[in-house]
């Protein structure tokens, strides 16, 4: 490489200008060469290099946005490459444009071109150089050109190893070159580095069964050792979980999420109810408002704060619960009871009565309404005595 090349062909014309690994200008004949090849007889049914199970993996690595497939389709071809100086980035830029474009012989002679470059300038980048030697071994792919390919993905994964794009295109030529079992392992690698690639999966499937065919229960010792993937290496993927698993998974958040509340609400009513008990009024007010921090229209915790409130003289807050409690519950004797209570702590002697009044047409037997209207009606005519003489 490094020499003046000649044209790389087009569509499936097979030959194009490729060195050696460390031998500038070297030419190799081209094909895929596959009566010296086999390692199992059979049909292959990758043909010119297209991904057996239809999903395509064979576009070039680092391209730019997709474009409309047309000749004159435009791109920034000046786009910055990783470490790539500009012109060898251009040159990677119009083989990318170039390979979208079906022009594989034309996108094969500038990864070359880039190839080359790297190579003369000594640029250190194995990255970059994996990703030219996996992009120009899509190419040759696409030619039917499996042995190029395949030696592009090997000089890409010495660069880079477990690159998936290298591995997955070296499985595939070697699946179109009848090497079964050196394409059973590359796909077999491919999967441990990201288990959701489906090519890899029903190549595998077919290939496991041509391979019990032809060697019998034994197959598995015939095959190359498959290296184990680092952790490193591994692209944990997940599928998105569909609609329906997500609409249950939010409902059993809920669900949780609602039986904790419950459980919380009960223990915090529970000690606002034992701090009643031991006096503890203020205490008291602070685990029902806890309570209602979760459960805002229990109407008993209402009228267990104003309770509270009432003991403590904190009256137009007892007033104010009640009210909260009455608008849940409509005839809710406590809450009638101690808004009248409360009532009569802000000297509102006349709503107290009316309170008190509404607890007894509820209720005639509540015997402490009754006193209490007694004592607030007293309360009462006095106020309105002295207001009379005043």
């Amino acid at each position: 490489m490094g020499n003046s090349q000649k044209k790389a062909p087009g569509h499936g014309e097979g030959g194009g200008p490729h060195s050696q690994p460390g031998t500038p200008g070297y030419k190799r004949s081209h094909g895929n060469n596959t009566a010296n090849s086999k390692e199992v007889q059979g049909k292959s049914p990758a043909v010119n290099g297209t991904l057996p199970a239809g999903k395509s993996q064979d576009e070039p690595q680092g391209s730019g946005p997709a474009h409309s497939g047309t000749a004159g389709a435009s791109c920034n071809l000046d786009a910055p490459c990783g470490a790539l100086p500009p012109p060898l980035a251009r040159l990677k830029n119009e083989g990318n444009m170039l390979f979208k474009n079906g022009q594989f012989g034309d996108a094969l002679e500038k990864y070359t071109q880039a190839i080359d470059g790297c190579i003369e300038a000594g640029i250190d980048s194995p990255e970059d150089l994996c990703i030219l030697y996996s992009n120009r071994a899509a190419c040759y792919l696409k030619d039917g050109n499996s042995a190029d390919c395949i030696q592009d993905c090997t000089r890409a994964l010495e660069l880079r190893p477990f690159s998936l794009k290298p591995l997955l295109r070296r499985a595939m030529a070697y699946e179109t070159m009848e090497r079964y079992r050196k394409a059973y392992a590359d796909y077999k690698t491919v999967l441990q580095i990201d288990i959701s690639v489906q090519a890899a999966h029903d190549s595998v499937h077919r290939i496991t069964k041509m391979l019990i065919e032809q060697d019998g229960p034994d197959w598995r010792e015939k095959l190359p050792e498959i290296p184990k993937v680092p952790l490193s290496a591994q692209q944990h993927r997940k599928d998105e979980p569909s609609a329906e698993v997500l609409q249950a998974r939010a409902a059993r958040a809920e669900q949780e999420k609602a039986r904790k509340a419950e459980v919380r609400f009960t223990l915090l009513k529970q000690e606002g109810n034992d701090a009643v008990k031991n006096g503890q009024f203020q205490g008291a007010v602070d685990k029902y408002s806890e309570c209602l921090a979760i459960r805002p229209n229990e109407c008993a915790i209402y009228t267990n704060r104003a309770l509270c409130y009432l003991k403590l003289e904190g009256f137009a807050e007892a007033k104010h619960d009640c009210d909260s409690a009455l608008q849940i519950e409509p005839n809710n004797k406590k809450a009638f009871y101690r808004r009248a209570l409360a009532h009569k702590g802000l000297k509102d002697y006349l709503s107290a009565s009316t309170d008190l009044q509404e607890v007894l047409q509820l209720d005639l037997n509540v015997q402490e309404a009754e006193q209490e209207l007694e004592t607030v009606t007293s309360l009462l005519r006095e106020s309105l005595l002295a207001n009379s003489q005043g």
